[in-house]
């Protein structure tokens, strides 16, 4: 039976460096790992690389789309919620096992969110999620051919090994004081985006 397949559990590996770039609207563009064909993940699945790459061609359609978006944070659901999207997605590629991927940062609420995070230097990762079923075989869920690949979102706790986003910034050196206040500004616009500031 079908079912929403959601990888969020921690795996404990160290985390891949990402670039940082700005994409032509101005946004932030982070590039990472978004997932590993066979290897077991951090919730004892195992994907076949014949269907990661099944997937990524299909989904390569919806990034031309410019229909790639994912939320923050994982919700119990298979549908993508607009209101809760940080990012799209802008182009996919191979690198031996790993999917690699280049990613905008929305200024949406949630997309705000995430950028303060990741100009803070907070350590967020990617996660997929899909829908499909799963057969155990040896101790390992094996994610079976009926799998679709919905979507990724951002994550504290990625169960895919390597998708830690750790953004290294060239040239810029903030102080403690700086960082705090940028933050602050983040989180100021966030909650006066409708007009009202309600803890202000």
């Amino acid at each position: 039976m079908k079912q929403v397949l959601i990888e969020t559990r921690a795996f404990n590996t160290n985390p891949i460096s990402l670039t940082e770039s700005v994409a032509p609207s101005g946004n932030p563009i982070v590039e990472g790992i978004l997932a590993t064909a066979e290897v077991k993940n951090g919730n004892g699945r195992y994907y076949a690389k014949d269907l990661w790459e099944r997937e990524i061609d299909k989904y390569n359609e919806v990034v031309k789309e410019n229909r790639a978006t994912g939320e923050l944070d994982h919700p119990e659901s298979s549908i993508i919620n607009l209101k809760n999207v940080s990012h799209i997605i802008r182009e996919l590629w191979w690198d031996g096992d790993h999917v690699v991927g280049k990613i905008e940062v929305l200024p949406t609420t949630s997309g705000n969110i995430l950028k303060a995070l990741i100009e803070n230097n907070v350590q967020v990762g990617v996660s997929s999620r899909g829908m499909g079923s799963l057969q155990e075989r040896n101790g390992v869920l094996e994610v079976q051919d009926d799998f679709e690949l919905l979507c990724w979102d951002f994550v504290s706790t990625p169960s895919n090994p390597g998708s830690y986003m750790h953004v290294i910034k060239e040239g810029l050196d903030f102080t403690q004081q700086n960082r705090y206040g940028k933050v602050n500004q983040i989180v100021s616009e966030i909650l006066c985006a409708n007009g009202s500031c309600p803890i202000i």
